[in-house]
């Protein structure tokens, strides 16, 4: 049967598309089409090695038998002939599950392909649910918008760790612990003023994440939960002490010590702004502030996390884990791109300047940044949110022409039917980065603070994986592309 690419995706269980192989693998992105219902996804596959489209070679069948309740897929290699019924659970097939497709008994077996993870499922997770289609995003069961609105971010550090909002006492104890918790060893931050001002912020902010765990080497005892939570509590109540401290040090400015009655955001702020006991920041940055947090907490298994997943699965301490998950974030494909969405406004100039920025994106000239995302595929939820703040901010510190230059922008592109066929609408990283400089952070500090943010979610992802019964070191498979069996014809090639 010849089926098209597209006629895959569009595939129902009646259907039987023709799936290829290369490489003996095949594409784990092919298992979309896969689908019981058109509200479903389509099927993943569950520890995966490895989006692309494979094309040519020998093919497998794969049939489903139209039955709704149906518990596997019936493959079909038609390489050998042979036929195989593949376990389905949770939506998803478990790759290893692959293996038992061979062409001769000495075969290694059919592996799955998926580079950059886009049909991937590497474990199973309790945090955080998204359904990019219809704009989900929620912890633990709450949406977004209500923790914003009605939570702080203290509460929801609690609720990603032990997965429910805290009673008002539990709220209180949980606050405490953090405040206990959030001084740094005073020979850390003597060895970050023997650093240059100059040095970029993430950078000392993961160096100085992993030097912590040679101060808590008890932190390696993996074995003990109660000692774990406590590693995980320290790095949420430190990230933000470490942060200010490399603040200041980039402004020349000794680091102060955190003021626990001010609350955790309020106390990260006046450590960050402080000049001296009679600071106090103003409700509406710190509640936007709170509220900044709330939304960068987590995502599910974004790059970090699963950076911070794999690091874990080596065993190593929490420290070295979460600066991993700083390095990851540090990239502009992920953190930064707050940051390139306010350069790309300065380029737009004003309003005047949006339409023919559009024009030039359109015609592939420009890059538009701040819009589309690898999972949403209608407005990103928090991107409302940070609208809306940003609202409250400029109210107190003023409009930024910038803003104006946003608006203009976001109003054009959500009208222009290319931007609506390609499903590219505003997300968080839109309108973050204004608030931050409103709020009088450098553009290169903005990533430092959606890692404060994420430190919590990462712990708690962390946390889940050592209690997960199927944990295990992370080793994907490759398909090797390179010359084999070689020798060396003479010294000359020595």
């Amino acid at each position: 049967m010849a089926v098209s690419r597209e006629d895959m995706r569009k595939a129902w269980p009646s259907t039987t598309p023709s799936k290829f192989i290369a490489s003996y693998a095949i594409s784990a992105l092919d298992g979309r089409c896969i689908c019981p219902s058109k509200l479903t996804m389509g099927c993943q596959l569950v520890n995966l090695v490895v989006p692309r489209f494979l094309s040519g070679g020998y093919g497998v069948t794969i049939q489903t038998a139209g039955q709704s309740n149906a518990t596997d897929l019936s493959v079909q290699d038609r390489r050998t002939g042979a036929s195989y019924r593949i376990p389905i659970k949770d939506n998803a097939l478990n790759a290893a599950d692959l293996r038992s497709i061979k062409t001769a008994p000495d075969d290694f077996g059919l592996m799955s392909y998926d580079a950059g993870f886009t049909n991937t499922a590497a474990c199973r997770s309790a945090i955080t649910f998204i359904d990019g289609d219809r704009g989900i995003l929620e912890y633990r069961g709450y949406s977004i918008q209500q923790l914003a609105e009605k939570s702080n971010y203290v509460a929801v550090t609690r609720l990603l760790i032990e997965g429910e909002l805290p009673r008002p006492a539990e709220l209180k104890a949980w606050s405490e612990r953090l405040a206990a918790e959030a001084s740094v060893p005073a020979e850390l931050l003597n060895a970050l003023g023997g650093l240059s001002p100059e040095a970029h912020p993430m950078s000392l902010l993961g160096g100085l994440t992993a030097l912590l765990g040679g101060y808590h080497r008890e932190a390696r005892e993996l074995d003990d939960k109660a000692n774990n939570l406590l590693q995980a509590q320290r790095l949420i109540a430190q990230g933000p002490t470490l942060a200010a401290a490399i603040f200041r040090h980039g402004r020349g400015e000794a680091p102060r010590p955190q003021r626990p009655e001010l609350g955790f955001v309020g106390s990260f702020l006046d450590m960050l702004f402080g000049d001296g006991d009679g600071y106090y920041p103003d409700p509406v940055l710190e509640r936007a502030l709170d509220v900044l947090l709330i939304l960068h907490a987590d995502h599910e298994q974004n790059c970090s996390t699963n950076v911070v997943r794999g690091t874990g699965s080596s065993d190593a301490d929490p420290y070295a884990v979460v600066s991993a998950g700083i390095a990851a974030l540090s990239g502009p494909l992920h953190g930064g791109a707050n940051e390139a969405v306010l350069q790309m406004l300065r380029e737009i100039g004003s309003q005047d300047g949006v339409p023919e920025f559009v024009d030039q994106v359109k015609n592939h000239k420009r890059k538009l940044m701040g819009f589309g995302h690898r999972v949403y595929k209608s407005y990103d939820p928090r991107a409302r949110v940070v609208k809306q703040a940003s609202e409250a901010v400029f109210a107190v510190s003023g409009i930024n022409p910038l803003l104006e230059v946003a608006m203009a922008l976001e109003e054009i592109a959500l009208k222009d039917p290319y931007f609506i066929e390609r499903k590219l609408y505003p997300n968080v990283d839109f309108y973050s980065g204004l608030i931050y400089e409103a709020m009088g952070f450098p553009s290169e500090f903005f990533t430092v603070l959606f890692a404060v943010a994420r430190i919590s979610g990462w712990v708690a992802h962390w946390l889940e994986f050592l209690s997960d019964p199927e944990r295990r070191i992370a080793r994907p498979r490759q398909i090797f592309t390179g010359p084999q069996h070689r020798d060396i014809a003479s010294a000359v090639e020595l």
